[in-house]
């Protein structure tokens, strides 16, 4: 068996209804997936199946989650030796724990996207491409940043931040 990481880009069904962790579990499972296990409320599973390309990973659970929801949500997933790489990847590990996000994407960011980004950070706010995920250190609370109007599918791809205390729990729940 080989473990996974998916990560769901919103879990938001409607306005003032989320998907209930436990039921995102049972849609894994119904899938096929095995030792599905989830970590806060913003959908982040871990969980094994046979070796197979995440390409089909994300297929299956995008559609198990139409399925399940009746709303298609973009599933990022990853190995659990590549999201191991993304964390030891991190350039800015001295920055503080929500602080700093990567968006981890579908297909790779081209490093050249940093220079789109660039007229929208502020100081002390950083940003870096790493093997294809953009990391951002924003110096402060995200939600005060310019730069989230600029980290959209529309412009990027698809893909869905996660803060690096989250990037280190699910590596902890790979227990790697």
């Amino acid at each position: 068996m080989t473990t996974y990481v998916a990560l769901l880009h919103s879990i938001v069904l409607t306005a003032g209804r989320r998907v209930i962790m436990s039921d995102l579990r049972a849609m894994a499972e119904d899938v096929g997936f095995t030792n599905v296990k989830t970590l806060v409320s913003t959908g982040n599973l871990v969980f094994e199946t046979g070796a197979q390309p995440v390409a089909v990973v994300e297929t299956q659970l995008e559609a198990g989650f139409t399925k399940a929801f009746g709303k298609h949500v973009d599933i990022i997933a990853r190995d659990a030796a590549t999201w191991m790489e993304l964390v030891a990847g991190n350039p800015f590990a001295d920055g503080g724990g929500s602080e700093v996000a990567v968006r981890v994407m579908r297909r790779p960011l081209d490093p050249s996207v940093i220079e789109g980004l660039e007229k929208r950070r502020s100081d002390p706010e950083r940003l870096a491409v790493v093997d294809g995920d953009l990391w951002i250190d924003f110096g402060g609370k995200a939600s005060e940043t310019r730069l989230l109007s600029s980290l959209t599918t529309k412009r990027l791809g698809v893909g869905t931040l996660r803060n690096w205390n989250t990037v280190r729990g699910v590596a902890r729940m790979i227990g790697r």
